[in-house]
């Protein structure tokens, strides 16, 4: 049955409850924006006020060239200061690219039924879940974003238990960019002045999520938000994004594109990846690389995905600053949490800029 758009009650059992998600709601000739995903309005995104990312992708093929330090520099410029770059030539072939967005529409152009199968609670398997929003049970305005995520175990698990409609390019996906990943984890860890080791990486990065996301064409994208302000947890995050576009990043260090505090347009890239720093490199760094606040704008003109792969420490790793920057800086800035404790924090809390932080911070 058709809930009622303008009672609140029906409309979360319809989206939320019933696995129909947002696009479930667009498909039934909504016109207007539902109450409760109006946005108050100082979190509402205004396209006009933010600047463009104009910096050129960097090529990561030359880290193995004679101009390896001048683009490790790069990297590490940019997490100390935005936390978020865009990457080419980076491992993961363009085509496969090309077959995750087209994968993700075929996803959410399914029936409710087929995607609800995978609703949190009813999932054939704690491995893949299907939702809206963040954490609609605890927001006061609901994000405009139905997703799948899939946790990365092996790859029997994988194909098992993932959504046949995209469980053989997710776990492409997945696997075709952990050597980027492990490499700028090198640079980035490396110019810390730390040693890791191959263990110690995999650590660091040993836990992966993929995710697909979905935006519907929204009828009032400026009193919505895709996703709210919000930083990643993990070590690295590398997105795809579509050709449409409508990421939002918040400056917090010195660059000469926008003054801090502003929040930049990091606009889409052919073949290009969007890597971006999580708060357990701002922690291991003490503070030095800036996990990026980011969120997301809605559109009217057609709907839109993007696929992310979350890199994090393995739940049983302990996550502190590096002993070598403590005795360099004279002061730890975070204290040391189990990551299983730092996921339970931010996955029981809505999306609040970078208030999932506090949990480890050291106050002054």
């Amino acid at each position: 049955m058709a809930p009622s758009f303008d009672d609140a009650s029906s409309l979360f059992n319809f989206v939320v409850h019933g696995g129909n998600g947002i696009k479930g709601m667009v498909d039934l000739g909504l016109k207007q924006v539902p109450q409760a995903y109006v946005q108050p309005p100082e979190e509402r995104i205004h396209k006009l006020d933010a600047h463009r990312h104009e910096q050129p992708p960097i090529d990561l093929s030359m880290l193995d060239g004679p101009d390896r330090d001048r683009v490790a520099q790069q990297i590490v410029r940019a997490a100390e200061t935005l936390g978020f770059f865009q990457v080419v030539n980076h491992g993961v072939p363009l085509e496969l690219l090309e077959s995750l967005k087209e994968s993700a529409h075929g996803f959410f152009g399914q029936t409710p039924e087929k995607k609800a199968i995978y609703r949190k609670g009813v999932s054939p398997s704690p491995l893949v879940t299907y939702g809206t929003s963040f954490a609609p049970e605890k927001e006061k305005a609901l994000e405009w974003k139905d997703y799948i995520s899939m946790k990365y175990t092996n790859d029997a698990d994988a194909l098992q238990y993932w959504p046949k409609e995209c469980r053989n390019v997710s776990l492409e996906y997945v696997k075709s960019s952990t050597n980027m990943v492990r490499k700028l984890m090198e640079v980035l860890m490396g110019y810390l002045g730390a040693k890791l080791d191959d263990s110690m990486i995999d650590a660091l990065i040993g836990f992966k999520t993929v995710n697909m996301n979905f935006y519907p064409a929204c009828p009032n994208p400026e009193l919505t938000i895709g996703v709210g302000r919000h930083s990643d947890l993990g070590s690295l995050t590398v997105l795809l994004q579509d050709g449409i576009g409508g990421l939002y990043v918040k400056v917090e260090g010195d660059v000469d594109f926008a003054t801090r505090g502003e929040w930049v347009e990091i606009p889409p890239v052919p073949g290009a990846l969007v890597i971006n720093i999580g708060d357990t490199l701002q922690i291991l760094s003490n503070g030095k690389y800036k996990s990026a606040e980011h969120r997301v704008r809605t559109t009217s003109a057609s709907s839109r995905v993007s696929v992310p792969v979350f890199t994090m420490p393995k739940p049983t790793v302990k996550i502190a600053p590096l002993p070598e920057l403590i005795e360099k800086d004279g002061v730890a800035r975070y204290r040391e949490v189990l990551f299983a404790d730092y996921m339970k924090n931010y996955f029981g809390n809505v999306h609040d800029g970078k208030k999932s932080l506090d949990f480890a911070e050291i106050k002054a």
